[in-house]
């Protein structure tokens, strides 16, 4: 090893450069720009190394593994810089394990699929619940779930596509069917052609205004430009389900959601049928929670459901929230402040978060 290129004097050797508060932090984000040197262990690490922290003046940083190598250094045995990255690893092995939970006839054990990942019980749990957003548990019953409605679309009957979903008995799956589907099987094999929904347009101050209920509660609340086009989403939404025209008793409802448009602060106590996946209900919670007034970003409702690195998948299930106002979603904002990207129109958005904030100011 050449010694001298390896304690030769460095320009860069500043205790304010970027790279080396990358190195004292242990940045993952860092991984794969540099990579650093010790000239006292003749090693190079990944700036996320778990190793002990060395001296600033023994480290020197190179662009990439060639240029560490070709100084003479040899890669670290802890952080491995010459082959995957730790967030690579851990990647790859969650989705080998959700690959496992999918080819499976029941739901593995954790400490099965922890023991495959080369992990404890406890980090796989907790690795898995970042990398995905959800539990194990709660990612095979979602697994389950698709694989149901698939083999309900296919089956001859609903017996068979109970079992080709992986239920060990039908009993078993009927104490999960409402949660799974949101109706009676049977319903959904038709393409909800026995479930009826009604509905009801109306007007206020953001435009139109849809409101539709099932029988479990309120499914639908959708704003726009055009009562036609809000009606025919609801039909996409619901393509079998019998759309009933709302009476009298109805439109109470739909002026009692128009009040809590123009007035947030009265609030909105209402039965929400709510049909989402497991992801998809966490975020949508976690948006109840926002007071009015307040916003949170993507990335902190991601950090709320203990999903730290999922704010795009949070983006996701916002996207898709199919009621407007009681689900808020317009109060999450991205990290820059900016209200870019919302369902109902940005404008709404923006209309939303000026009445609720004026509101607040007048309490």
């Amino acid at each position: 090893m050449d010694t001298a290129s390896k304690t030769r004097p460095q320009t860069d050797i500043t205790t304010d450069d970027p790279r080396w508060a990358a190195v004292v932090e242990r940045d993952p984000a860092a991984d794969g720009h540099f990579y650093y040197a010790v000239v006292t262990t003749g090693v190079y690490c990944r700036p996320s190394c778990p190793t002990r922290l060395a001296r600033r003046e023994n480290v020197r940083f190179h662009p990439n593994r060639e240029s560490a190598e070709r100084a003479g250094f040899r890669p670290c045995r802890r952080c491995r810089p010459d082959g995957a990255s730790l967030a690579e690893r851990r990647t790859a092995a969650i989705a080998a394990a959700c690959r496992s939970i999918e080819a499976s006839e029941t739901m593995p054990s954790v400490s099965s699929l922890a023991q495959k990942a080369g992990m404890s019980s406890s980090h796989f749990h907790r690795v898995f619940r970042e990398i995905t957003g959800v539990t194990p548990r709660q990612y095979g019953a979602a697994h389950r779930g698709r694989r149901l409605r698939e083999e309900l679309r296919r089956a001859k009957n609903v017996t068979d596509a109970i079992f080709e979903a992986g239920f060990s008995t039908v009993s078993r799956f009927y104490e999960h069917a409402d949660d799974l589907l949101g109706m009676p099987p049977a319903h959904y094999r038709n393409g909800g052609a026995s479930a009826t929904i009604h509905f009801a347009v109306g007007e206020c101050s953001l435009g139109s205004i849809l409101v539709a209920r099932s029988a479990r509660g309120v499914c639908a609340i959708f704003l726009g430009d055009d009562p036609d086009t809000l009606a025919r989403d609801l039909q996409d939404q619901f393509p079998n389900a019998a759309l009933v025209g709302g009476d009298e008793a109805f439109e109470a409802l739909v002026a009692q959601v128009v009040g809590f448009v123009e007035a947030p602060r009265i609030g909105l106590d209402l039965p929400l049928d709510l049909r989402g996946t497991a992801f998809q209900q966490r975020v949508w919670q976690a948006l109840r929670e926002i007071p009015s007034g307040e916003t949170a970003t993507y990335a902190e409702i991601a950090q709320r459901i203990g999903a730290p690195k999922a704010a795009r998948a949070v983006a996701r299930a916002c996207a898709r929230n199919p009621l407007a106002v009681a689900i808020p979603c317009h109060r999450v904002i991205r990290q820059d402040a900016s209200l870019s990207g919302y369902r109902w129109g940005v404008e709404r958005k923006r209309v939303l978060l000026a009445r609720e904030s004026s509101e607040t100011r007048s309490e």
